[in-house]
């Protein structure tokens, strides 16, 4: 249908980053309610809006059909805004079909790969190479009310780094004739009415020049925002962009509020004069043979031997694996789940999906890198069988429709994880097999949150850093999604005042805006023909990675498939646990040949895990996992894949732990209701008997729909569907009536089955398939087996895969000295860069490595190893290590075995020059003159513990609370905590080792750490109100509360007052501020500042510097 009437081609939404102000939602939802034919949006240099305003499209048309109605006439027009750097004026280009539109990614492509990431550098002539099948609007030399950034905003220099110079009008008009020449009949102006005052002389200079080149005038307004409402937001937006004030940014901002979406009289008023330009856009619309719907995605045809089709080949391979793995037949159950697989596969077409996969797979295993299928994909019989996931699904009886149904006609997703450490050669590997114009990792939206709107926002209203800082510190994760009136009360603002109101109202519409592209943690996209014809690439901030324009919920709206090579730190750490123990031990694991449940030595392991000593060990080692841990008691391999999961919102919030709990404890008994005659009365114990009656899988809801309520398989896939949504879209009330009322049917009690249907509701809040469960459960036990057994050898490795898990350092070294592992120092003769093993088993020793030092390199461990045995520090500086080198190695008290304590070390690192004289490296001569013996004063025990942690992020010598209990008289330790009756009100304090606010934030559960042990705090959403300053920027923390006991002897204090006690941290040394110490640049950790000066007073708070560091290293904080 031709359209008619009025449409805005020149929509740019906020993914015309630091430019637009509204969503494309918004921009298609106003253009709708103006009552538009249609919208182009068309955002700078970019598509990565365009498939947000095809699903509103699509959308608004099914919500129309739902209400009865039937939407107008509407299409939708998906384009760029081409930004050039050779001063070429804006152009707006639309595909005119599927061809124009791979020619538009193609050169969107070509701006992106030759610039940095988030830069985009084009040519005219580029766009003239790419122009075939592109209809293009020319757009005014100053481009309207949407402009290139001025000065200090990211635009994008030229190659010659000269200024983007508006051309002269002859260079214009000698542009827009060459564009006419290589694009006749399909080149237009664009003309604005901007309301500046000068509108009819510019429209009469624009309308001499398209005339002269017989190209028609198109009327636009260009739009940033859907609505005047949005103008304050825009300004703001550009300030942001600018780096200036609202105060200080003059003509940068708009001098009105009329770039937003004009109806259509509005435009036939302002374009009175030449009413055919009026006309032009229904015409360009019109030509326009192109939408997103049309993008045929074709998954790569893996090679596949002659004579073989990929479907047949994947049959011929899993069958010739499975042979192998069972030489004596394949067992019936395995055999039957594979064929019904296989013709799923077949007819959805997926076998070149599940071909890519295994031949990931199999590269990794080449190299010896660590994997491990996860996730719904571990339902799959083929991906058992393959190798990909460890999971048999015959012997757990998985649902495949949980990964792939007929009924569903969307692609699989298999997530593998890879050891975190050697990820780069897998995605390395697929970049070059497919080349990086076939692969691609998708991109990852940054939104604005509100730790990162109120520094911004603020900074652009004139607010110090100072308050913006305090504002943004009272608030709870990186992701929170509002920015509550609390906080700006919390940090002693009025929250009705004019400026604090205009801060927190523009944080609220800023909030969930993007701001720039980043890279997917590894999901891939491939394509059998070019991936730059579907969707621009950008090179990534990330050395030798690209990634495409759109995200996760793009590539699914469009139906895209995309393979996820995922990082996991534990795979890293197992890897290199195995290492250790074949060197050291002489025996050889694999993730297959771990002992397991049937072994003698598994009851050890049961028994440690039965205590809740967990630290390290994969997906237990939360505080809320130790607490479960000795309610559980687990006792075999299905225990541990509960326990994974039962710690989660969804089992929590679908009241299914306590339940479990109770029956496995044997205080309720398990009961299965039974259906009426002719019904199996056992069938609820074959879908809920391994969970004792209660849910605690997705899987398990949809058997339990299947089985006593007449769903069908396809039914039940879209009850997981809205089980995962329904918390954001709702939809779990249409399946209610249908469950409860199958069940009734059935014969099962109302009371039972709304209890199920409630329960299930729960899983709402994220709970596990059992699957993923299982899956995690395999490297628990692995982990877990490590730990008990090798304890050295696990601490060694799970600190040599840092950063990774909840606990820092600190407590990784602590928890192995409470296992008997003896631990020794940072030494410059002994120290390889990673933790390494000492002495011969069973008695091995951990000796920590260079790579605890902050800042210290690991090419310079490299030159120390080389030069061994070292025998003074002259001797490092003769092996290239520069003075930084020694200075850290000194700080660090490595020098032990050069008979240097930490100051003397410090003194000598001082007087050693590291460029030494040719004559005296030659001779091995000591360049340093004989100095008189001295003695430098001792440092005290405080300043030793403070420079370890300083340094070293831990402390062999002693715990900060063993020197600083005198500050804290009638406070208990941790020892006499969880020797104290249940009930009793007492006072602790310790170091903040973990934060963390699971689930619907009811409660905060905060470790604390001092000389004896560790305490459980748990705080309550309303104290955390209370307390939240203290409770957020505590590094040491004072706690009162009231003890409570479980009968399995889990204690917990329930929190009534908190106390910021991190002042006290300055008592540990007047040379080691422990709440805001010097920068490193001017901080010298042997003597102390040369401008020393006595500790401020207790009460006395400070701000913090961003480049200072601190004593205790940060809190793991979780959310």
């Amino acid at each position: 249908m031709t359209p008619t009437g009025f449409a805005e081609l020149g929509a740019a939404t906020h993914f015309s980053f630091l430019e637009g102000a509204s969503s494309p939602a918004a921009m298609v939802e106003a253009a709708v309610a103006l009552g538009h034919c249609g919208i182009g949006i068309a955002d700078r240099n970019t598509v990565a809006g365009v498939v947000r305003a095809h699903v509103a499209v699509r959308e608004a048309v099914e919500a129309a059909k739902e209400a009865g109605t039937e939407l107008p006439p509407f299409k939708l027009a998906v384009g760029a805004r081409l930004v050039f750097a050779d001063g070429t004026p804006d152009v707006i280009a639309y595909p005119a079909h599927r061809h124009g539109w791979g020619r538009l990614t193609r050169l969107l492509t070509l701006g992106n790969r030759r610039a940095e990431k988030g830069q985009c550098i084009l040519h005219l002539s580029d766009l003239i190479d790419h122009a075939d099948g592109l209809l293009l609007i020319a757009l005014p030399p100053d481009g309207g009310p949407h402009i290139t950034p001025p000065d200090g905003g990211p635009h994008i220099t030229p190659p010659d780094g000269g200024p983007q110079a508006t051309p002269p009008a002859s260079g214009r008009r000698s542009r827009l004739a060459e564009l006419a020449r290589a694009c006749p009949d399909r080149l237009w102006q664009g003309v604005m009415m901007r309301g500046c005052g000068d509108d009819r002389r510019r429209l009469a200079a624009l309308v001499a020049l398209a005339d002269g080149l017989r190209v028609p005038l198109l009327a636009l307004n260009a739009p940033l925002y859907a609505t005047p409402a949005q103008r304050p937001l825009h300004d703001v937006i550009r300030c942001i962009g600018a780096g200036v004030t609202l105060a200080d940014a003059g003509t940068r901002l708009q001098p009105n509020a009329e770039a937003h979406l004009k109806s259509a009289a509005d435009m036939a008023r302002l374009f009175r004069d030449r009413p055919d330009a009026m006309l032009e856009p229904a015409r360009l619309l019109a030509r326009i043979d192109f939408s997103l719907d049309q993008l045929r995605y074709e998954y790569p045809n893996e090679p596949v031997p002659p004579g073989y089709s990929p479907q047949g080949w994947l049959e011929t391979l899993t069958l010739q694996k499975a042979r192998e793995k069972w030489p004596d037949g394949v067992p019936p159950k395995l055999m039957a789940l594979l064929a019904e697989e296989f013709r799923i596969i077949a007819k959805a077409g997926y076998a070149p999906y599940f071909l890519t996969v295994h031949d990931i797979v199999a590269f990794a295993q080449s190299r010896g890198i660590l994997c491990q299928g996860r996730g719904s994909a571990a339902n799959s019989a083929v991906c058992f069988v393959l190798g990909i996931t460890a999971v048999d699904p015959a012997q757990h009886n998985l649902l495949f429709s949980r990964f792939i149904s007929e009924e569903r006609k969307e692609p699989p997703d298999i997530d593998v994880d890879f050891e975190h450490e050697r990820r780069e050669e897998v995605m390395q590997w697929i970049y070059e097999r497919y080349g990086r114009e076939r692969a691609g990792i998708a991109a990852t939206v940054i939104h604005y949150r509100p730790r990162s709107a109120v520094r911004e926002v603020g900074k652009v209203l004139g607010m110090s850093e100072d308050l913006t800082s305090r504002l943004s510190s009272t608030v709870w994760g990186s992701y929170a999604s509002t920015m509550e009136r609390e906080r700006f009360a919390d940090s002693g603002l009025d929250p009705d005042s004019p400026q604090i109101a205009r801060l927190g109202k523009l944080v609220g519409e800023i909030m969930g805006s993007p701001r720039h592209l980043s890279q997917h943690v590894g999901g891939f996209v491939l394509t059998q023909t070019r991936l730059d014809e579907l969707v621009p690439i950008h090179n990534a901030a990330m050395p030798d990675r690209t990634f495409i324009e759109w995200d996760k919920d793009d590539i699914d709206a469009l139906g895209l498939m995309k393979v996820d090579v995922l990082a996991l730190g534990m795979l890293s750490c197992i890897r290199r646990a195995f290492e250790l123990i074949e060197t050291h031990i002489g025996r050889q694991y694999t993730l297959d040949n771990v002992p397991g449940d049937a072994q003698p030595e598994a009851a050890d392991v049961y028994r440690m895990l039965q205590r809740g000593d967990s630290i390290g060990v994969f997906q237990v080692e939360s505080r809320a996992q130790m607490n479960m841990l000795p309610r559980l008691k687990p006792a075999e391999f299905y225990d541990l894949v509960i326990q994974v999961a039962i710690v989660r919102p969804g089992p929590i919030q679908g009241d299914m732990v306590h339940p479990y709990l109770r029956r496995r404890q044997g205080r309720e008994a398990v009961s299965f209701p039974s259906p009426k005659p002719p019904h199996d009365p056992d069938e609820l114990r074959q879908v809920l008997g391994k969970t004792l009656g209660v849910p605690l899988f997705q899987e398990q809801a949809m058997k339990l729909a299947i089985t006593a309520a007449n769903f069908t398989p396809a039914e039940a896939n879209r009850l997981r569907r809205a089980m995962a949504t329904f918390r954001h879209n709702g939809g779990m009330e249409f399946f209610e009536g249908k469950l409860v009322d199958g069940m009734v049917a059935r014969g099962y009690e109302e009371a039972f089955a709304r209890r199920c249907f409630n329960q299930i509701k729960g899983f709402g809040s994220y709970g596990f398939p059992e699957s993923h469960a299982i899956a995690f459960a395999r490297l628990v036990w692995v982990s877990a087996y490590l730990k008990c057994h090798y304890p050295a050898v696990f601490a060694a490795a799970l600190l040599n895969a840092q950063p990774m898990g909840f606990y820092a350092p600190a407590q990784i070294v602590r928890d192995a000295r409470e296992h008997g592992v003896v631990v020794l120092p940072v030494d410059v003769n002994h120290s390889a860069w990673d933790c390494s093993l000492e002495g011969q088993a069973p008695a091995l020793a951990l000796r920590l490595g260079l790579r605890q030092i902050t800042g210290f390199r690991a090419d310079w461990a490299q030159a120390i190893a080389a030069a061994r045995p070292i025998r003074s520090l002259e001797d490092l500086a003769r092996a290239g290590l520069p003075a930084r080198a020694l200075k850290l190695l000194a700080d660090a008290d490595a020098c032990a075995s050069l008979n240097l304590g930490r100051r003397e070390a410090g003194w000598q690192a001082l007087r050693t020059p590291v460029d030494s004289l040719p004559l005296f490296a030659a001779a091995e001569a000591s360049v340093l003159g004989a100095e008189d013996a001295h003695d430098l004063p001792l440092m005290a025990p405080g300043e030793e513990v403070a420079a370890d942690y300083q340094v070293l992020r831990l402390s062999l010598r002693a715990h900060p609370l063993a020197l600083l209990r005198g500050y804290f008289p009638g406070v208990l330790t941790a020892a006499q905590f969880n020797a104290a009756k249940n009930g009793r009100r007492v006072t602790v304090a310790g170091v903040v080792l973990v934060r963390q606010r699971p689930g619907g934030g009811n409660a905060i559960f905060i470790t604390l750490e001092d000389e004896t042990g560790v305490v459980n705090v748990v705080v309550w959403a309303r104290l955390f109100e209370t307390y939240r300053r203290a409770i957020m920027a505590s590094r040491l923390m004072q706690v009162d509360g009231e003890v409570q006991r479980s009968p399995e002897g889990v204690m917990h204090l329930m929190a009534t007052r908190i106390t910021d006690m991190t002042q006290v941290l300055d008592r540990l040394s007047d040379a080691h501020d422990g709440t805001t110490p010097l920068a490193r640049a001017s901080e010298d950790l042997v003597h102390g500042p040369s401008n020393r000066k006595p500790p401020p007073p207790r009460a006395a708070p400070r701000g913090r510097h961003p480049r200072d560091v601190r004593i205790l290293p940060k809190s793991r904080d979780f959310h």
